[in-house]
């Protein structure tokens, strides 16, 4: 497939984006709410206050030498979430500026684009699929769009 062609699919798309600059902003902040949402669904402080008080049982019973091993097996186990957790608010923390950069580009351009633009394109799209009869152009944002051959 000749570059040409790709270039002036992906001109197309964020045309696309920029016509239903509405509905996009839209999607865009439907996206970002649901980003918002799961990351409150298990927030780091209610880690670590589950992890403080089985650390206060676990010196409780480890002095009364009675079992602690589920104990211990629990907080272990609340560590690794805790990590996890971690390394997924990085991740949503990227996604949700990946949507307000798009927001904000969509919000900021008045007119379509005319020409290939490599330093926007880089910027904002993630990657294009080509289909037999399409091509779908998927936005860092989380949002894509079908353009036909």
């Amino acid at each position: 497939m000749p570059e040409s062609t790709i270039e002036q699919i992906l001109v197309t798309a964020i045309n696309q984006a920029l016509c239903d600059k509405d509905s996009f902003l839209s999607i865009l902040q439907e996206n970002i709410e649901t980003v918002i949402l799961h990351e409150n669904d298990q927030t780091l402080a209610g880690i670590d206050a589950r992890l403080q008080e089985l650390q206060m049982e676990l010196v409780k019973l480890a002095n009364s030498k009675a079992e602690y091993d589920k104990v211990g097996d629990e907080i272990y186990h609340l560590r690794d979430e805790k990590q996890k957790v971690q390394l997924e608010s990085i991740g949503w923390d990227e996604l949700k500026k990946r949507m307000a950069d798009m927001s904000t580009f969509l919000k900021k351009q008045s007119a379509a684009l005319t020409e290939y633009d490599e330093p926007l394109v880089r910027r904002l799209i993630e990657k294009v699929s080509v289909y037999e009869d399409k091509f779908t152009v998927e936005f860092k944002s989380g949002v894509a769009v079908d353009v036909d051959e």
